[in-house]
C-alpha cells in the first residue's frame, strides 16, 4: 500500500546523469570494462532462462532511486520488463510493492545487488530526511542538506534529501559563496574577506559565525545570510533578536550538531534555515527485499 508522493517533488537528475551513473555503478560489479560480467550467473544459469521478481519494502519508507534502478536493469538488458514502480517521494508501507521485473534471468541476477544497494541507500536518506522535516513542521524553518555526502554520490544523495522534503544547499564549492573560519584564517578578518568577495563580483554572500560578536559584525557588513555554527538555543534566540533589530532581511541558518531530538527547539528560535549533515552522512539504509519466481 502506498500514499501519493508529496507536492514538492524533487528535480530528478537528468537522463544523461542517470545513465552515466548507472553504467559507473555496474562497472564496479561487472569488471572495469564490463567484459567479464557476472561469471556465476553465466556459468550456472541457461542463457534463455526467464525470471520474475518482486521488490518489496520490508519497513515503512520514503522511496528514492526507483528510476535509477530501472536504468541499471535497462543498461544490462533493455528487454527487461519493469512495472508497478511508485514515484520517488511516495511513502510506502512495509510489505508494499516497489517494483515488478521480469525477463532474462542472467540480466536480473546481474543487476539485482546494484539496484537494491542504491534504492536502499537513497530511500534511507529520503526516509530520515522526512522525519527531520516532520519535526519542524509549522515552525517556518526550512531544512537544508550539506556537502557531507559520499564522494561521487552527491548529486543522487542531494536528490534523495529533496525527495524527503529538504531544500538543497549549495551543490559544491562552485555555486555559492560561504566564508568560513578557515577562510578567515588566511584572509585575515571578516571585513577583508567580504570586501574581496564583493570585489570578485559576488553579491549573495554567506558567512559563518561562532559568536554573537561575529554576528554583529556580519550584520553590519550587510551579508545575505549568516550561518550560526554550533550555537546553543539561547545564543540562536539572541542572534535572531539582533537580526530582527538591525537587518531583518538577513537570513539566518543554524548548523552543527543538530539531531532529530533537538531540531524542533532550534526551529522555534526563529532561524530561517537549519542545515543537517546527518541526513546524508548518517542515514541508515532501509530494508528492501527481492522475491523471485522462475518462468517456464
Amino acid at each position: 500500500m502506498t500514499d501519493a508522493p508529496p507536492k514538492h517533488a524533487a528535480k530528478h537528475p537528468s537522463v544523461e546523469e542517470v545513465a552515466q551513473m548507472a553504467a559507473f555503478l555496474l562497472r564496479e560489479d561487472l569488471s572495469p570494462a564490463m567484459g567479464a560480467g557476472d561469471i556465476t550467473s553465466t556459468a550456472v544459469i541457461p542463457a534463455d532462462a526467464l525470471l520474475s521478481a518482486t521488490m518489496r519494502a520490508r519497513e515503512d519508507m520514503v522511496l528514492a532511486g526507483g528510476t535509477m534502478a530501472i536504468f541499471i536493469f535497462g543498461a544490462l538488458d533493455p528487454t527487461l520488463a519493469v512495472s508497478d514502480l511508485p514515484a520517488d517521494g511516495t511513502f510506502v508501507k512495509a510489505g508494499g510493492t516497489l517494483m515488478n521485473i521480469s525477463g532474462n534471468a542472467r540480466s536480473i541476477l546481474s543487476g539485482e545487488r546494484t539496484a537494491l544497494n542504491l534504492m536502499q541507500h537513497l530511500s534511507g536518506i529520503a526516509t530520515l530526511t522526512k522525519k527531520y522535516v516532520d519535526a519542524i513542521e509549522g515552525t517556518g524553518a526550512v531544512l537544508l542538506d550539506t556537502r557531507k555526502t559520499t564522494p561521487g554520490m552527491r548529486r543522487l544523495e542531494k536528490y534523495a534529501t529533496a525527495v524527503g522534503g529538504a531544500t538543497n544547499h549549495r551543490m559544491g564549492l562552485y555555486d555559492a559563496i560561504m566564508i568560513k573560519d578557515n577562510h578567515l584564517a588566511v584572509a585575515g578578518d571578516l571585513k577583508t574577506a567580504v570586501t574581496a568577495a564583493r570585489k570578485a563580483g559576488h553579491e549573495s554572500i554567506e558567512v559563518e559565525c561562532d559568536t554573537l560578536d561575529q554576528v554583529k559584525d556580519a550584520l553590519a557588513l550587510g551579508v545575505s545570510r549568516i550561518l550560526l555554527d554550533n550555537m546553543h538555543v539561547q545564543q540562536l534566540r539572541n542572534a535572531v533578536a539582533l537580526r530582527d533589530e538591525t537587518r531583518p532581511e538577513c537570513e539566518l541558518e543554524a548548523s552543527g550538531g543538530v539531531t532529530l531530538e533537538s531540531i524542533h527547539e532550534i526551529a522555534k528560535t526563529g532561524v530561517d534555515f537549519i542545515s543537517v549533515g546527518r541526513i546524508t552522512q548518517s542515514a541508515p539504509a532501509v530494508d528492501i527485499g527481492l522475491d523471485y519466481s522462475a518462468q517456464h
